[in-house]
C-alpha cells in the first residue's frame, strides 16, 4: 500500500547546512532540463494550430512528460509535491512514470513518421501494451513499499536497495525503448526528406551510449544493494549522463524546426564571407576594365552586391582576353599540375596566370597579337557553383605561389620582369 508521509516539517528529507554534491547537481542539472523541455513544450504548441498529426501531438507529449519529470526531480519541488499527494517518495513514481510515458510517445513518433498510419499503429500496439504493463507493475511494486525516508536526491539508489523489482520492471522497459528509438532513428535518419531532420534523428540515435550508461549505473545500484552497500560513489556519473542523452534528445526532436534558421544565418555569414574574398579581385579587374561596373545604391542587399561582383569580374575577365595569350595557359596547367594542383583548383589557377597577366600587358599597353578567344577554363553549372570557383579564383590570384612563379618565369607574358 501507499505509505503517509510524516508530518514533519521536513518531510521526512533531512535538513544540511553543507549540501552533498548529489544535492548541489540535483538542484543544477534538473532545473536546467526542465527549463529546455518547458521551452520546447512551448515552442512546438503553436504546431497544433495547423498540424494535429499524431506525430505532432505525441512530441508535444514527449516534451510534456520530460517538462514534468525533470520539474518534479528538482529537490525542492520534489518533497513539495509529495507532500502534497501524501505520500512518501510519491515524486519517484510520477517522474519514472512521465519517462515511461515519453518513451511511448516517442514510439509513436518514430512509427508514424517511417510508416504510413495503419502499419504504424500496428507496430505500436504491441510496444504500447508492454509499457502499460510495466507501468503497471511498477505502481503495484511501489505501492509494497515501506521505506519512509523522502529521497529527492538519491530516489534511484534507495529504490535499488530496498526495492530492487521496482527498479529492474523500470530499467528493463527504460533500457528496451531506448535501444528501439535509437534504432529506429538511426535507420529512418538514413531516409528522411529533409537535411534536419536527418540531422535531429541522427542526434538523437546519438544519445543511446549516454542512456546506457545511465542503465548501468542504476543496475550497479541494484547489484551493491544486494551487498549492503549503495551506489552514491557513481551516482554523478548517472545524473551526468542522463542530464547529457536528455539535453541533446530535446535539441534533436526540435532541431528539424530551428534549423532552418541556423541555415539561413550560416548562409548570410558564407555570402558575407564570399563577398569579402572576392573584393580584391574584383578592385584588381575592375580598375583596369570600369565599364564591367554597376553602380549600385547604399540599401542594396548583400546577395545582389554578390551576385554584381560575381558578374563583374566575369565581364571584366572577358573584356580583358584581348591581352591573354594563348600559350600562357599550356605553361600555366603544367606548372599547376606539376605543383600537385588538379580539378577546380587547377582550373582557377590558370585563370588567375591569365588574369593577372593580362591585367599587366594592359597596364604596360601591350597587346597580344593573338589573343584568347575563350578566357575561362572551367564552367560551373550554376550560381553557387560560380561563386565558390571565383572564390578559389581569387584566392589563387592573391596567394597562389604557382601564379606568382609563372608570371616571374614565364617568356611568354609580356611584362612579366616588371611584375616581378
Amino acid at each position: 500500500m501507499f505509505h503517509p508521509a510524516p508530518k514533519s516539517s521536513s518531510f521526512g528529507f533531512p535538513r544540511s547546512k553543507n549540501p552533498t554534491p548529489e544535492e548541489e547537481m540535483n538542484s543544477i542539472l534538473y532545473p536546467t532540463c526542465a527549463a529546455m523541455a518547458f521551452l520546447a513544450l512551448i515552442y512546438k504548441l503553436r504546431v497544433l494550430r495547423t498540424d494535429r498529426s499524431v506525430t505532432q501531438v505525441a512530441l508535444i507529449g514527449n516534451f510534456f512528460f520530460l517538462s514534468v519529470t525533470y520539474t518534479v526531480s528538482t529537490p525542492a519541488i520534489w518533497a513539495a509535491t509529495s507532500r502534497t499527494v501524501g505520500v512518501v517518495n510519491f515524486s519517484g513514481l510520477l517522474t519514472q512514470s512521465c519517462v515511461i510515458l515519453l518513451t511511448a510517445c516517442q514510439q509513436l513518433i518514430l512509427l508514424h513518421l517511417s510508416y504510413k498510419p495503419e502499419v504504424a499503429w500496428r507496430k505500436a500496439i504491441p510496444r504500447l501494451i508492454a509499457l502499460a504493463t510495466a507501468l503497471i507493475a511498477m505502481v503495484a511494486l511501489f505501492s509494497a513499499a515501506t521505506h519512509q525516508r523522502e529521497a529527492p536526491n538519491d530516489f534511484a539508489v534507495t529504490k535499488a536497495q530496498y526495492y530492487p523489482a521496482y527498479l529492474t520492471v523500470y530499467l528493463l522497459a527504460y533500457a528496451a525503448n531506448q535501444i528501439d528509438v535509437g534504432i529506429m532513428c538511426w535507420r529512418y535518419a538514413k531516409i528522411a526528406p529533409t537535411r534536419w531532420l536527418r540531422r535531429g534523428l541522427f542526434l538523437i540515435a546519438m544519445t543511446l551510449p549516454f542512456a546506457m550508461i545511465y542503465i548501468g549505473c542504476r543496475t550497479a545500484d541494484i547489484v551493491a544493494g544486494q551487498f549492503g552497500t549503495s551506489g552514491h560513489a557513481w551516482e554523478p556519473v548517472a545524473q551526468i549522463a542522463v542530464t547529457i542523452a536528455t539535453i541533446t534528445k530535446t535539441l534533436g526532436w526540435t532541431l528539424p524546426d530551428w534549423g532552418r534558421y541556423l541555415s539561413a544565418l550560416w548562409e548570410r555569414i558564407d555570402c558575407y564571407r564570399a563577398y569579402r574574398e572576392l573584393g580584391p579581385l574584383h578592385s584588381e579587374v575592375t580598375a583596369q576594365v570600369p565599364e564591367s561596373v554597376l553602380r549600385l545604391g547604399p540599401g542594396m542587399d548583400l546577395r545582389t552586391r554578390l551576385y554584381r561582383r560575381v558578374v563583374e569580374i566575369r565581364d571584366a575577365q572577358w573584356a580583358l582576353r584581348l591581352w591573354m595569350v594563348p600559350a600562357l595557359t599550356t605553361e600555366a596547367r603544367q606548372r599547376a599540375a606539376a605543383a600537385g594542383l588538379h580539378g577546380i583548383e587547377l582550373a582557377a589557377t590558370i585563370e588567375a596566370v591569365q588574369l593577372r597577366a593580362a591585367l599587366q600587358a594592359k597596364a604596360l599597353g601591350v597587346l597580344s597579337a593573338q589573343h584568347t578567344d575563350f578566357p575561362r577554363t572551367a564552367e560551373p553549372e550554376d550560381l553557387a557553383a560560380e561563386i565558390t570557383f571565383q572564390r578559389k579564383l581569387a584566392h589563387a590570384f592573391t596567394n597562389s605561389p604557382v601564379v606568382t612563379d609563372v608570371i616571374r618565369q614565364s617568356t611568354i607574358t609580356p611584362g612579366s620582369k616588371e611584375l616581378a
